[in-house]
């Protein structure tokens, strides 16, 4: 071990550099270069340390043989290919939390300058004129302030607008009423927020449910001259949708600091309302974050290298390199049961169980419930992966076990995964076929179906013609079925079918579907 190489990109502050300097490790920095160049200079190296301008896309990594780590100073990593790096054996490590505080401070900072209107009121001065009649404010003193996501950006959030002698009330799936009322915030529902904020912010992971939330239905709830504030993920907002809103008045103004596209287009017809105020993606731009995060980089990086400790990272998981192809079909499938509850999962989760049956209970299961955890949690934050799943679950006060049994329950191994919450207990088994993932009970529904894809799963009745027609109507939308699984607890009772589909379900012919006769619900889950 030693000599090791780490290549700098992006303006790092100079708290990394030191890092690496102090613990022996030799570094490059070279700013921002473009991907020929990076392709052509890449492997020179151990370990690169990029921000969010540099994008390590399937090219970089052509070739590649010595790098071994590649490290984001900051929480986002979509501008890394992790499937390649993954591959090439490379971990991906971030930051998660280090620019927690700033990034929620941002966002009160947002607030006031809507408030009082301070961009439009500096560039009237700045431009020569005396308006003052014409930036009439807002007080923000017992004002209603809806938090979209209690996770730790929304609690520093809280914290503050509390501070403000403000009403907080807060939103989150996830996050259990109980921890939500130990900040002093009212745990409400999403209709409450929207209808009883005058201030309304996000801070949630872009997911299918979350994508373009901000939208024409979502806004007809909230108040007239209601305040909107994203500093989460540009996606979030229908910008057309929200523009008709500021035009109509029924939204009073709009501060936004993220973006689909990062710079947007600068002919965007919604950044030119004059009411909506735009900051380029600063979040997390205080010397204060970027010292904290560029320090938290290099020292992982540098433990990585000299000690093989692996912490934050998106990509690989806590095994010994021995056992990682033993484990590695294991690993996928417990992460698509603990995906396929995730998706599931309508309330705080207070309780995940996970048994080892059969040969499975040989195994090493640390990180296999760890899978499991990540693929759960993957649906409701951003931010977990490997390393940290236990702790965020911890930090929610989900309640983790493991048991081994050598008993067989008609197959060699067995793993099943049960979730539990205030309302409903479920119970999902899974197996090996070869290296293929396969679902095989569902509760107390005995059903076959492969873990891959697009999966819709329906509950209905069973009554004859239920089955025709399902795929009469799944035919008439155009949705290829790949293969169609029914199980039943008793005959006339209630039945369950996993349909394989070769085409994403829209949440339109969800609805439709679900209003066919006998059918109780319908789903559209998806597995990598």
């Amino acid at each position: 071990m030693g000599n090791f190489k780490v290549l700098i990109l992006d303006n790092l502050h100079m708290s990394g550099v030191k890092v690496f300097t102090r613990e022996g490790i030799h570094v490059d920095v070279k700013g921002k270069i473009n991907l020929e160049e990076l392709a052509s200079i890449i492997d020179n190296y151990d370990g690169i340390v990029i921000r969010g301008a540099t994008k390590i896309t399937a090219k970089v990594f052509d070739g590649i043989s010595r790098l071994k780590v590649i490290g984001r100073a900051g929480s986002g990593t979509d501008n890394i290919d992790k499937t390649i790096a993954t591959k090439k054996g490379i971990v991906v490590m971030n930051t998660p939390g280090g620019n927690t505080i700033t990034t929620g401070e941002h966002a009160i900072a947002l607030m006031l300058a809507l408030a009082r209107q301070v961009p439009q009121a500096s560039a009237s001065m700045k431009e020569g004129r005396w308006e003052k009649k014409k930036f009439i404010g807002t007080e923000l003193t017992d004002k209603v302030f809806g938090i979209v996501g209690m996770g730790n950006i929304g609690k520093v959030v809280a914290e503050r607008a509390l501070g403000l002698r403000m009403v907080v009330i807060g939103y989150d799936p996830y996050v259990s009423n109980e921890d939500i009322l130990k900040l002093g915030v009212e745990p409400v529902n999403l209709d409450d927020i929207y209808t009883r904020s005058d201030f309304i912010t996000f801070h949630t992971p872009l997911t299918p449910e979350t994508k373009e939330m901000i939208n024409t239905q979502a806004i007809n709830k909230m108040k007239k001259g209601v305040f909107i504030i994203n500093c989460a993920r540009g996606a979030l907002i229908n910008e057309s949708d929200l523009l008709k809103a500021l035009q109509s008045n029924h939204v009073k103004g709009v501060a936004i600091d993220v973006y689909p596209i990062e710079p947007p287009p600068s002919d965007t017809l919604l950044h030119k309302h004059p009411n909506v105020i735009l900051t380029p993606h600063l979040g997390a731009s205080t010397m204060e974050a970027q010292e904290k995060v560029a320090i938290l980089i290099a020292e992982q990086i540098s433990d990585f290298l000299k000690k093989g400790i692996i912490r934050n990272s998106v990509n690989f998981p806590c095994v010994a390199p021995e056992l990682l192809p033993i484990l590695r079909p294991y690993l996928s499938l417990c992460e698509k049961l603990g995906s396929f509850h995730g998706q599931l999962l309508e309330n705080p989760l207070n309780e995940l169980r996970v048994e080892y049956l059969g040969e499975a209970s040989n195994l090493t299961i640390a990180p296999l419930t760890i899978s499991v955890l990540k693929g759960l949690l993957q649906h409701q934050t951003e931010d977990v992966n490997l390393v940290n799943a236990r702790i965020i679950a911890e930090e929610r006060g989900i309640k983790v076990t493991e048991t081994r049994s050598t008993k067989l329950e008609n197959y060699a191994s067995l793993i099943r995964v049960i979730t539990i919450t205030e309302k409903k207990k479920t119970s999902v088994s899974g197996i090996l076929f070869g290296n293929i993932q396969k679902i095989m009970k569902i509760n107390l529904f005995p059903i076959e179906a492969k873990l891959s894809g697009g999966i819709l799963m329906l509950e209905n009745q069973d009554f004859p013609g239920v089955v025709g027609r399902v795929g009469t109507f799944l035919g008439e939308k155009n949705i290829n079925i790949a293969g169609f699984q029914l199980g039943r607890n008793e005959p006339g009772g209630i039945a369950i079918s996993l349909i394989n589909v070769d085409n994403s379900v829209p949440e339109e012919v969800l609805s439709q579907l679900a209003k066919l006769p006998h059918i109780t619900s319908a789903k559209y889950l998806t597995f990598n």
